[in-house]
């Protein structure tokens, strides 16, 4: 294949991924959610991810049990049912690496979020590999693994001190009825709570 046919075949793909998800109002997914810091080794977590538009995000988690982080589009909330913690944040100032996915709540345009875009066959689909256009992000790479029909499989975040949060989704729900609770965060009973930067 060329480079000019490899070119206009991965644009199409990222127009099929934009008009995928710029379409939908709502979206849910199971998750599994890997973290791997060097020098501390990996930690696994998975959940129910529900999002809504504009900016809203839950993500409850199964593994740990009752660890919730939920965005209700101003503020990001990271609750820790072992400290009975909550923490704050806006939105704008997270450096939570859950934050990259909130771009599948707005208009997903890659070429306004990323960079350097490179795509390459993985399996039956295509890693996607971008970086973010923002330098002030506190992520440095970014990866994608999407269906031929435009669906995202996988999410790779790589900050710049090399950690990273790898996501895995499945059985996507497009459109699903959420409740406007859902995005709205509850302090459980004799939990504390502080603010991020603190």
């Amino acid at each position: 294949m060329s480079a000019l046919s490899a070119d206009a075949s991965l644009d199409a793909l990222l127009n099929r991924v934009e008009n995928r998800y710029n379409r939908a109002k709502t979206l849910q997914v199971l998750f599994s959610q890997r973290y791997l810091r060097p020098g501390v080794g990996q930690k696994i977590e998975s959940g129910t991810l529900d999002l809504r538009k504009p900016g809203r995000m839950r993500w409850d988690y199964r593994k740990p049990a009752g660890k919730l982080a939920v965005s209700d589009g101003k503020f990001l909330y990271l609750y820790d049912p072992e400290q009975n913690q909550a923490r704050r944040w806006k939105m704008q100032d997270t450096e939570d690496l859950r934050a990259p996915l909130a771009f599948l709540l707005g208009k997903l345009h890659f070429q306004k979020e990323f960079k350097n875009i490179q795509g390459r066959p993985d399996g039956a689909g295509t890693r996607i590999t971008a970086e973010p256009q923002n330098d002030n992000l506190p992520y440095s790479a970014v990866e994608f693994v999407v269906t031929p029909e435009g669906r995202i499989e996988e999410v790779k975040v790589t900050s710049f001190d090399r950690s990273v949060q790898d996501y895995t989704f499945a059985d996507e729900k497009m459109d699903p009825p959420l409740s406007d609770r859902l995005f709205q965060f509850q302090l459980p009973p004799g939990a504390q709570l502080t603010e991020g930067g603190q």
